[in-house]
């Protein structure tokens, strides 16, 4: 039968429980830190992309595909803005 007393040896739980908690209170600092990043990334290549094909329906000297093309980036810029918003909130 084992002795329940305390050794040495034994490892302390709440000591081990706080530094779990700590080490995952990091995870989640970091995770959020990365999202974040994530995210302005995502948002800087989406502007490069619309940015290039705005200017490759400009280069066209068409009216109707610049203005197209205009109104698809517009709508594509708010979109994401709404979705990048609300997944920043989640990273909070």
């Amino acid at each position: 039968m084992a002795d329940a007393k305390r050794t040495p040896t034994t490892p302390d739980l709440e000591a081990t429980a706080t530094r779990i908690r700590e080490l995952n209170e990091q995870l989640i600092e970091a995770s959020k830190k990365n999202g974040n990043v994530s995210l302005d990334v995502y948002e800087k290549a989406l502007a490069d992309m619309l940015q290039f094909s705005q200017q490759a329906a400009d280069s066209t000297q068409n009216d109707v595909i610049s203005a197209i093309t205009k109104a698809h980036s517009d709508y594509i810029t708010s979109i994401t803005r709404v979705f990048t918003g609300a997944a920043r909130d989640a990273l909070k």
